[in-house]
């Protein structure tokens, strides 16, 4: 019973690294860059929801919708500001800096207009446990049962909610095909009529609306500081190399591992030691099969 409730904790958790891990995901497939700053998107995302939540009184749902638009602004204002200059300038690094410091910029402005505390940020749902699984004693009692809290059942349903969404989204629409084409071979793409730079900067705005979505999400399991999106968003980019950072599914794959491997590892074993077999699989992964678990290799002509 005990591990069946650490299973579920650590799949929820497994889930927030996923939905980050998969922000990671839709940049690379388009524009072959990487959003370092994610995590503290995720960091602004836990923060504005607490001021809308907590402070302003607004319903979760309209908080949500809040979140999303901040995020997806965010994501625009990254892109013209600190990602395209890079690209036109074919500078192979200078996106990598420029997103690390958007970072940096996004949670010193979180310590300095918001505050440096922590919060405790209420679910929607309640903070009480669901007890499942419970059946009556001999001496008439009821037993312990499974706890789950509602949250992380939230956390799981709204995370596939959002990966099978994006990812029928590409599959199935006119739209999502251009992503696709514009992923395969951008130049091919831009021959066939598609405008590239729309469908780049849809990603980045999807991409960081994730992740604000992941903060809100996150908030009432976790509390909400100006530095929680820092271990979260390196945490994620250890899943979308462990399932490849092409693949939807790899995200989600690497990010249930990460979750579900630190939750069984600090019972079994020791706090200390929840990271050690994450870690040891993406090192193991970057020697044999730098791709990831569903990459596909790359074959570069020459």
């Amino acid at each position: 019973m005990q591990t069946l409730q650490l299973l579920i904790s650590g799949i929820a958790q497994g889930m927030i690294y996923a939905l980050v891990a998969f922000g990671y995901n839709i940049t690379f497939s388009t524009s072959k860059t990487l959003n370092f700053s994610l995590g503290n998107f995720l960091m602004a995302g836990g923060v504005i929801g607490f001021v809308l939540y907590m402070t302003r009184g607004y319903p979760f749902w309209g908080t949500l919708l809040g979140v999303i638009a901040v995020g997806a602004v965010g994501g625009a204002i990254l892109l013209k500001v600190a990602v395209e200059p890079s690209l036109r300038q074919r500078n192979a690094y200078g996106w990598i800096l420029a997103t690390l410091a958007v970072g940096i910029i996004l949670r010193n402005a979180a310590e300095v207009f918001w505050s440096t505390d922590d919060f405790k940020f209420r679910s929607p749902l309640g903070d009480s446990p669901i007890r499942l699984l419970q059946h009556l004693r001999p001496d008439g009692t009821l037993s312990a049962g499974l706890g789950v809290y509602p949250q992380e059942l939230l956390i799981i349903v709204v995370s596939l909610a959002i990966v099978a969404g994006v990812e029928a989204f590409k599959r199935f629409t006119v739209f999502g095909k251009a992503v696709q084409a514009v992923s395969e071979d951008k130049d091919t793409a831009s021959l066939m009529g598609i405008d590239q730079r729309w469908v780049i900067l849809s990603s980045f705005m999807l991409s960081t609306a994730i992740a604000c979505v992941a903060g809100v999400l996150v908030a009432p399991i976790t509390l909400v500081s100006a530095t929680m999106g820092t271990v979260l968003g390196v945490k994620a980019y250890s899943a979308s190399i462990i399932g490849g950072l092409e693949s939807g599914i790899g995200a989600v794959v690497g990010g249930l591992f990460l979750g579900i491997s630190e939750a069984l590892t600090a019972r079994f074993v020791s706090t200390g030691y929840k990271d050690v077999p994450g870690f040891v699989v993406l090192i193991l992964l970057l020697l044999f099969k730098p791709s990831g678990l569903f990459g596909r290799a790359v074959i570069r002509k020459v």
